[in-house]
């Protein structure tokens, strides 16, 4: 088994609410530096610079798994991930076709920039990202599965976009084997909620600025550093 010290919500420059300095590079190079062996670039609703950081972390040692921050119907966040790019592609022209084209505000949300492995910028995004798409919570986990990905409640304790505050609750049949929790979440908030035993846990950044990225004092412990196994480990509960 390996222990692998992890990020697996980080959102780039692509993100209308990313910092314009989440370029890929920063991004690998900041994990780097922080000690991190595997991460996941998690835009909102969309994964294209997520080839840009695959294609670094190779060069840099750093696994980077491809990711996106979906938004479901009900407003709540979920973190998708998955083995391999191709199928997060798939994955999000699915999610686009699910999705209402709202004309992008730059002067309220700035820029939705692609880059390549160099940080040059190849396009620019104009409808808005961050918006509730068509897919419902009750839905997600069996359709990202067809993908080969998996689906991950994202940032539960939080007061706003989480599916406790949004839903009030979260159940079995909703399919989900692994939560996530802010990584500086209240020790209480667990221990007031005992449903949530059973469950794989995470404690991920939701870095929208290079200074959020995780620290090195988060692991999981997996066969190998392999998104392939990644995905396996996070996809089965305790």
């Amino acid at each position: 088994m390996e222990k692998l010290f992890y990020d697996f919500h980080i959102h780039s420059c692509l993100s209308p609410c990313g910092d314009e300095d989440m370029t890929p590079n920063n991004i690998v190079n900041m994990a780097m530096l922080n000690g991190l062996n595997c991460i996941a670039v998690t835009d909102h609703n969309c994964v294209l610079n997520c080839e840009a950081a695959i294609n670094i972390g190779k060069k840099q040692g750093i696994t980077v798994l491809p990711g996106m921050e979906l938004e479901t119907s009900e407003e709540v966040h979920i973190l998708c991930l998955f083995p391999c790019l191709e199928k997060a592609k798939s994955f999000s022209d699915y999610v686009s076709s699910n999705m209402p084209k709202i004309p992008l505000d730059k002067e309220i949300f700035g820029e939705e920039i692609i880059m390549d492995d160099e940080d040059k910028i190849i396009g620019n995004l104009d409808t808005l990202l961050n918006v509730a798409t068509f897919i419902s919570c009750d839905d997600i986990s069996k359709i990202i599965k067809d993908y080969g990905g998996v689906a991950i409640a994202a940032h539960v304790d939080k007061m706003a976009n989480s599916i406790i505050s949004n839903l009030g609750f979260i159940t079995e049949e909703m399919g989900f084997s692994t939560i996530e929790f802010s990584k500086n979440c209240p020790e209480d908030f667990l221990s007031s909620k005992k449903y949530l035993d059973g469950y794989n846990y995470l404690y991920n950044s939701d870095a929208h600025y290079l200074w959020d990225i995780n620290d090195n004092n988060r692991f999981i412990e997996v066969e190998e550093n392999t998104p392939e196994a990644i995905i396996e480990f996070l996809s089965k509960r305790k």
